[in-house]
Parts: C-alpha cells; structure tokens; sequence
C-alpha cells in the first residue's frame, strides 16, 4: 500500500545560513555555537530533532558529530524512507521552529525576511531539487502581512506546495489575535494559490501544560509529547467558532502532529454547544462539524483508525511517520500501519495514507 507522509522534518545544517544571508547579517543569523543553536544572541534549541535515528531515541544528539546522516542528508532520508514503506514525505523544519516560529520574535523585519528565504530556497534547492519525493513546505516571515503574503507567492511561485504557520502567532509577538481579519489576506492567497494551510502541534508553548519540576528528562519529554497533539484542540476549535473557516470556505488547513482520536469527541462537543447556544443565529450557515468536514485535516501516526473513522471522516484523516523525532514510528512504520487500520475498508485506507495527501499536495 502506498503512503504520503505529511509530516517529517528536515534538519537544517550548521552552514545552512552563515551561507545564504547576506553578508551584513550573517553574523546575527542562525548559528550552531557548542550544544545549542542561536539566532540574534537568543537561544534556539539543542543540535537536532533526530531520535528516531538515535541507538536511544530518548536521547538527543549533543554535538554535530552525533547527528544521524539521515536526519539531515536527503540520499539517507531516502534510505529511511524506502525502509518505511513511504513514497513521499512532506517536510516541516526543525531549528525554524516545526512551524516556522523561531524568527517570529526578531525584532528586525529585514532579519526574519532573510532567514525565513534562506531556509525557503535551501529546501527547494537541497531537498526538493534532490528528489521529486520530498515535498517542500515554506515558513513565512509573521508580519506584517504584507510581507507574509508576498512570501507565499514568492515560495510556491518556486515550487512550495504547503505553508507552515504558528497557529497562535499572537502569543509570539505584538500582532493581532489570529481571529482578527487582519489576517484574512494570509487565508485568502492559500485559498488562491490551492495550497494548505499547515498548523504543527506544539508551535505554542502556552496552549501546553509545562512539566513540573522534579521530572526526569525522559518523564518530562513523555509529557511534552503526549500535550503537544491534545493542544489542536484548542486551535481547531478557533478556526471553526472564530468564522476563518466561514470566511474562507476554500481553505484547506492541516492540523500536523494532531493525532486522530480526540477529533471526535471534540466535534461532538462543539457541535453541541453550537446548537446549545443557538450559533446559526449569530449567522453561522454550517456547524462545526460541516466546516470540519469541509476544509480540515487531522494527521495521525498511531491511532487506530477503525473506532472514528465513521465520525471524523476518511476524507478527513492524514498519515505520516514523524521522521526524524522520537515519536516517530520508525522503524516500525509498516507494523504500526498494520494495527492501526485493522477493521477499516481498503477504500478508507486508500484515502488516509495515499488519497487525501495526494489530492492536497499534487502529487499524481
């Protein structure tokens, strides 16, 4: 059985920008200084993402060194991939922030412009140019808008096919609330130019519980992994109740690294107090179900499929393997793919790991 995987990440290289900024911020930009990457002066995080690869997938890599070839060397990825059974791999950033969120603090906009292309054309030129099996996905600088919206058009001019978004940008920086239509010309150039809108659990620390302290690091990182998909909750239901999704109905907008089962007690939930609250008087024409139904996808990489299927929607459900994170399925990505849609119908599974990734990507 085929499998599109809509959610993995690349690892940048330490050189990725202290070659491709101009030479006047080169020295500001991202840079990997001993264990830690910073941009600006400001902490970015450890070496990589890259556990999945690790002889312990609860341990990091410390230095470059240590980083897994094929975290970071595309002819590797593909070595991984063959194993895993996949076909194509959408691809998310890790030093950027898995939803380009690290340059959304800088304060200078000149900055995050050039950060946030280097990292857009190193994809197409390293990842993409290596193999039509990689699909690139461009970050965008956060404001203004202006300057998001012509990002969009430069990167999926050169052959993006997603944009990756922080989906609480207001808790990033001094900009509107999501809500707001200040950011409706961001919806509506996705919408014109036919590609996702992709939203990675986890990009807002705040929707999260922290750890308390006292927890050893493995207790710590379980927490965090198991929060991060639960926070979509709390994103999902913003673009259903806070009319983005009644305002754009050709918006298409993945939830990555979601998880599937909690969707359908969530829309059960909305949907109720829809109707509790007599919603369609506010001039709401579909319930949050039909929106979800319409224009929003939850990707998955472990739940079983069969027990909400029938009630979130096979049109509805992605698949990946999470490479290369902890949590990833690999190298058991085919055993896992086995138990999890034991009990559903070669259509629906058709539609989850090939069909809908397809038909939202372009991918003949």
């Amino acid at each position: 059985m085929a499998l599109i995987s809509v959610d993995d990440h690349v690892q940048e290289p330490p050189d990725l920008w202290t070659k491709r900024l101009p030479a006047s911020l080169r020295d500001r930009g991202p840079r990997l200084e001993g264990g830690h990457w910073t941009v600006d002066g400001k902490p970015l995080g450890g070496v990589a993402h890259a556990g999945a690869f690790m002889a312990d997938r609860a341990q990091e890599p410390r230095t470059w060194d240590d980083v897994p070839e094929a975290a970071y060397v595309p002819a590797e990825r593909l070595k991984a991939m063959d194993a895993a059974g996949v076909d194509y791999s959408v691809l998310y950033p890790s030093v950027a922030g898995f939803a380009g969120q690290a340059f959304a603090g800088l304060a200078d906009p000149e900055l995050e412009l050039a950060c946030v292309q280097a990292y857009n054309d190193w994809l197409l030129e390293e990842w993409a140019g290596a193999d039509k099996r990689f699909v690139p996905q461009c970050i965008v600088p956060l404001w203004p808008v202006e300057a998001t919206v012509a990002e969009i058009r430069r990167a999926v001019g050169l052959g993006h096919r997603g944009v990756v978004y922080p989906s609480v940008p207001h808790e990033l920086r001094e900009v509107p609330h999501v809500a707001e239509p200040d950011y409706d010309p961001v919806w509506a150039v996705c919408e014109e130019l036919d590609v996702p809108l992709c939203l990675h659990a986890g990009a807002s620390p705040a929707l999260q519980n922290t750890p308390p302290e006292g927890l050893s690091p493995a207790m710590a990182e379980a927490l965090e992994a198991v929060h991060k998909p639960v926070s979509s909750v709390y994103v999902l239901n913003l673009f259903l109740l806070a009319r983005i999704l009644t305002r754009h109905p050709k918006l298409k907008l993945v939830l990555a690294e979601s998880a599937l089962s909690w969707a359908m007690l969530d829309l059960e939930w909305t949907d109720h107090q829809f109707e509790h609250d007599n919603l369609r008087s506010e001039g709401y024409e579909l319930t949050p179900s039909e929106l979800f139904h319409r224009q929003v996808y939850v990707n998955s990489w472990y739940d079983e499929v069969a027990p909400f299927v029938s009630y979130v929607g096979a049109r509805n459900i992605l698949w990946s393997t999470n490479l290369p994170l902890a949590t990833s399925t690999w190298p058991r990505t085919q055993q896992t793919i086995e138990r999890c849609f034991r009990g559903v119908s070669a259509s629906d599974r058709e539609a989850i790991l090939w069909g809908n990734a397809a038909a939202l990507y372009g991918i003949a």
